[in-house]
């Protein structure tokens, strides 16, 4: 009898300890099964999160995007393998061609529907008419789920923007993002012309660029113009007399003497410029068009001129070093062409050239900026 007893006890103790080991595994029943990062048990791809992979729907096989058009990435949602389906937050990410990322989404709200959208931000920054790879995963709680296949589109001719420290204008496309000031006339892909020597356009840099470089290309520009001191491109700290600015870069291709380049740059704790025989002679042709970069990196200003285009033969290239801190202007003005200061028209804009692709950036120019 104390043997029966014994067993009785026994087999209820078990079946006790299964009844609470069982209720102790219950997956929770308002998200999906989980594997922690690190665990044995995470997928071969790195994922944490038991849901499907969700399908991009728009834009994929190199869609072309309009110009001017909004850039939307669409995906089908993801479903749970396991559980109950929750709220997924979705992440998105764009690839160059090279295979580097050039953008990672924050978390985004799954959408209703069955589809998730992500309107792209102005501050993404690609290069017009390049192909681009773009994916998709669901997140939630910190696990992640797999990665989407990739899907491609053909991102829309860049129509110009200033963000940040960089600019970029083309002025091809009969508009300017720019401040327009005097007679500007728009002559379709091939620039903006300034049509007399009060005609420039400004720009405010959100940021201040203390390196890198300023370019543009110039059509319709004979050797000798009017003026004497006469600027193709400038910049300076805010909008004050641009002849006396205390942070002051000018360019300059004057008409008297012809054709003549010189240039002035006032950094924090310098100032150098072109003196004397350093102002030299360069034979310009109006029915060609030439590549002018100026560049500002590492304690040093340099002015280039390129005959034919950005990639043409080279007909001027000069520059000096400076000292102490960088060029610091806040806020960072641009100018295309310059405005009148206390010498006169003479020594504001070169007039009835024609400007296209503006470039400020610490970035290399793009080859979108090219043509």
């Amino acid at each position: 009898m104390v043997r029966t007893k014994l067993w009785l006890a026994i087999i209820i103790s078990s079946a006790l300890g299964l009844a609470v080991g069982c209720s102790k595994s219950s997956p929770n029943p308002t998200s999906p099964s989980a594997v922690r990062p690190g665990a044995s048990g995470a997928a071969d791809d790195g994922s944490t999160l038991k849901v499907t992979k969700p399908t991009p729907q728009s834009p994929v096989n190199g869609q072309a995007i309009s110009t001017g058009n909004d850039i939307t990435l669409v995906v089908a949602n993801a479903s749970a393998t396991f559980g109950t389906p929750a709220a997924l937050t979705y992440r998105f990410e764009i690839h160059n061609l090279s295979g580097a990322r050039v953008y990672s989404s924050p978390t985004i709200a799954g959408g209703s529907g069955g589809t998730t959208s992500h309107l792209l931000p102005d501050s993404v920054a690609l290069e017009g008419e390049q192909r681009y790879d773009w994916r998709a995963r669901a997140e939630f709680e910190g696990e992640t789920g797999p990665w989407s296949d990739s899907a491609s589109f053909v991102a829309p001719t860049t129509t110009g923007y200033i963000r940040g420290s960089e600019l970029y204008d083309p002025l091809v496309n009969g508009k300017s993002v720019g401040q327009m000031h005097g007679p500007i006339t728009f002559i379709p892909g091939v620039g903006a012309k300034l049509e007399s020597q009060l005609s420039y356009i400004s720009y405010q840099l959100p940021q201040t660029l203390t390196e890198g470089e300023f370019s543009i290309l110039i059509t319709g520009m004979p050797t000798n113009t009017e003026g004497d001191k006469t600027k193709l491109f400038a910049m300076a700290e805010g909008y004050s007399d641009i002849v006396t600015n205390d942070r002051r870069m000018t360019v300059e291709k004057r008409g008297n003497p012809a054709g003549i380049v010189a240039w002035r740059m006032i950094t924090h704790d310098d100032r150098i410029e072109t003196v004397g025989a350093e102002r030299v002679k360069v034979n310009f042709n109006e029915n060609d068009h030439y590549f002018w970069r100026a560049t500002w990196r590492a304690n040093r200003f340099n002015v280039s001129i390129n005959e034919g285009g950005v990639f043409g033969r080279t007909v001027y290239n000069f520059g000096k070093p400076f000292a102490g801190r960088a060029y610091d202007p806040t806020p960072h003005v641009i100018y295309i062409g310059a405005p009148i200061g206390r010498s006169g028209a003479t020594a504001a804009s070169v007039d009835h050239v024609i400007i296209r692709q503006v470039w400020v950036s610490g970035r290399p120019r793009p080859g979108f900026a090219n043509k």
